[in-house]
């Protein structure tokens, strides 16, 4: 089928399926429901699960996940580099190489869930577990989404493990005095990758 239209990028935040299918075109897989809110900044990375949809052309549309090599490979097109693209600028390359075999080709892409920015939290938390980085997020508030330490936690001894440029640092974190005001440069920005080790 022939569309005419412009492109559409559409970055869903959902807070509920029934919100999901009134945000999504109607031609939008069953998976967006669940897409992942992100900034209009955010970049794609590997391991990212992506919902790309032609509006109109269920057939093109569905779920990849962004290789190792940072490419997706998708029905008629091809592999198309995504990595390092916002889905902004990923939404307007799939665009360009439709137009080979569709009329103005409208396509959403939406960041159904994140692998490539995570922080791990680990030892003495209500949930711990790996939690996506979707925009800038302090040691302080990953805890919070964790669920707080627990009642036995040894608040005062976190640790916070980064690999940078291959060498290991560890960060000592106090949640005791972090919440009550006081040295507070110790709650600083977590990069991809860093684990919270609450003990």
């Amino acid at each position: 089928m022939l569309v005419r239209g412009a492109m559409t990028v559409a970055l869903l935040a959902m807070a509920s399926t029934v919100g999901a299918q009134q945000a999504a075109p109607r031609d939008a897989p069953s998976a967006a429901s669940s897409a992942a809110a992100v900034s209009p900044e955010f970049v794609i990375g590997p391991e990212d699960i992506l919902t790309v949809v032609f509006w109109r052309e269920k057939e093109m549309s569905g779920d990849v996940t962004v290789r190792p090599d940072g490419k997706i490979t998708l029905l008629l097109l091809g592999e198309i580099q995504a990595a390092g693209w916002t889905p902004s600028r990923l939404a307007a390359d799939i665009q360009s190489a439709a137009a080979t075999y569709l009329t103005d080709p409208n396509v959403t892409v939406i960041v159904r869930q994140i692998n490539s920015r995570v922080a791990f939290i680990t030892g003495e938390v209500n949930a711990p577990g790996a939690y996506p980085l979707t925009g800038p997020r302090t040691i302080m508030q990953l805890i919070a989404l964790a669920g707080g330490v627990l009642e036995y936690a040894k608040s005062g001894e976190i640790t916070v493990l980064r690999e940078e440029q291959g060498q290991s640092r560890a960060f000592r974190f106090s949640y005791e005095d972090v919440s009550r005001g006081r040295s507070l440069q110790q709650n600083f920005l977590l990069q991809p990758g860093d684990t919270i080790v609450v003990p």
